[in-house]
């Protein structure tokens, strides 16, 4: 099986030996890094009789490796935060309770205000889901180790909030957005009627 594999690749290197030139001006070979592919390419070369091409047919001589791309888009990609060194645990769960728990008031205010079909509201294992009927559902609920809030949104989609101490709320960081806001406008405008969240 070896020696068949020699054989065509011999054979291959014979063939189009003078094409090679263009295939090296063309593109630039990746390096490999590995002992045993420099050792299969050295040996290619000696029994194809000092070939200096044979190495560039073996499939072993090339990578497969992919350089990393940059994301498309203008939209900048966030920058790895320890969310653990900046706010302490009980700190969070604190700013976080203390936000879902109001929104919750509000919420169930909003909806005894409202005479709409399929609206209602449940808080349950530290999940908030507003259900709006057929307009869809919104799901508010905390992620600890992120130390953010997660909203789940039918009109905007997923958005993950971390708390701003400069403004005191809760901020989409690629948008700029405040959570509190978002929800009035979106419900707000789904709704019918202003809710006033703040």
């Amino acid at each position: 099986m070896a020696s068949r594999k020699l054989l065509f690749s011999l054979t291959a290197a014979r063939r189009i030996r003078s094409r090679a030139p263009v295939l090296l001006s063309a593109s630039p070979l990746p390096e490999t890094s590995t002992s045993a592919c420099h050792a299969a390419a050295a040996a290619a070369t000696k029994l194809s009789g000092g070939s200096p091409w044979a190495p560039l047919f073996s499939s072993r001589v090339f990578s497969s490796t992919r350089p990393a791309q940059k994301p498309a888009g203008d939209a900048p990609v966030p920058s790895a935060v320890d969310h653990k060194s900046i706010m302490p645990e009980d700190k969070f769960h604190k700013l976080a309770d203390d936000t879902i728990h109001d929104l919750l008031e509000k919420l169930e205010e909003y909806g005894d205000s409202q005479q709409m079909d399929g609206f209602d509201i449940d808080y349950g294992n530290q999940v908030l889901t507003l259900r709006l009927g057929d307009l869809g559902t919104y799901v508010v609920n905390k992620q600890t180790p992120n130390r953010q809030i997660w909203l789940s949104s039918p009109v905007s989609g997923p958005a993950r909030f971390d708390w701003d101490a400069a403004t005191h709320s809760w901020v989409y960081r690629r948008t700029g957005v405040n959570l509190m806001r978002l929800l009035e406008k979106e419900i707000g405008e789904l709704c019918g009627t202003p809710v006033d969240l703040s």
